[in-house]
């Protein structure tokens, strides 16, 4: 048996999977979070230098741990900070040179097909998954043949939004209603191949989606068990909404079930999923605890064709 690591750097955090492989197939896995907001500055289209120097700080670490924990490959992606950013190179070549670490930067058609086959594994194909990401959303639409036939990425994310709209604490209507008219000018253009079809599995994933999750279940420590595959109703956004709304960002901290790191944004997050089913009317979608982390690991099994490092 061997191990392998994958690790995504977000917009809003990085993640490590470490996973134990046997025969070709994932067996016990684990899962590493660190809020690092790469994409702190996105609004300017750069990395700023501290944060750049913060991520690479705590993508060291994540290596450290990684061969500590005996992982032999790590394959290591970006997503939508590093697309964005004008110096995003400069941080690609030191995490090369400094830490020895290739990184790949997905499209947006790459990121949405890699959460495709991490929320849908083991599940039936022919689904719509909807990944709210902190600089970023997608959407992909898959057939039960298993293939991704529509993948689509747009710039609207929970940090994204955040940094663009809200600079109140705690946040005005005014603001709120911004963010919902600038979510409805985008998704208004999606081709109608992207429309959710009722009769497929709707799948959502991203940060903003499994905290709501953990949160609608009063998870005093996150349970992946418990948030995979369990349900979001549109009218759960509406009541959650009312309900954080008028909290500072100091109260915010202390919902239960929520991630101090994500405090800060949560509630734009949440309107851009609360907009996307509202404008497609979607009752309902399964929250999947499995995305492009997942996704990257299944597909480098089948197909050992990522440049991987160590």
């Amino acid at each position: 048996m061997k191990k392998i690591g994958v690790i995504d750097i977000g917009t809003n955090s990085m993640r490590m999977l470490v996973s134990q492989i046997k025969n070709g197939k994932a067996l016990d896995s684990y899962k590493t979070l660190q809020i690092t907001r790469l994409g702190e500055g996105i609004t300017r289209g750069i990395i700023i230098p501290q944060t750049l120097e913060n991520n690479l700080y705590h993508l060291g670490q994540f290596k450290e741990q990684a061969i500590k924990d005996g992982v032999e490959d790590i394959l290591v992606f970006g997503t939508s900070a590093l697309r964005d950013a004008k110096n995003s190179e400069d941080f690609i070549k030191r995490a090369k040179d400094e830490l020895g670490l290739f990184i790949k930067v997905l499209s947006g058609e790459e990121e949405g097909i890699f959460g495709f086959i991490g929320a849908t594994h083991g599940l039936s194909k022919e689904a719509t998954i909807i990944d709210i990401g902190g600089g970023s959303t997608e959407f992909i639409v898959g057939n039960k043949e298993g293939k991704i036939p529509y993948s689509l990425s747009l710039d609207m994310g929970a940090l994204r939004f955040a940094e663009a709209y809200v600079h109140n604490d705690p946040i005005t209507r005014e603001e709120v209603y911004r963010i919902e008219k600038r979510v409805t000018s985008i998704i208004k253009d999606v081709p109608l191949q992207f429309y959710p079809n009722k009769k497929k599995n709707i799948i959502g994933i991203g940060g903003t989606i499994t905290s709501l999750a953990a949160i609608k279940q009063n998870l005093e420590v996150y349970d992946t068990n418990k948030v995979h595959h369990s349900i979001i109703f549109r009218g759960d956004l509406d009541i959650f909404l009312k309900k954080i709304s008028p909290l500072t960002l100091k109260e915010r901290k202390r919902i239960q079930g929520l991630h101090q790191g994500r405090a800060n944004i949560i509630i734009p997050g949440t309107i851009i999923l609360k907009e996307i089913m509202n404008y497609f009317r979607v009752e309902k979608l399964t929250v999947s605890d499995r995305d492009n982390l997942e996704g990257m690991l299944y597909y480098y099994l089948s197909k050992k064709n990522f440049k991987k490092s160590l």
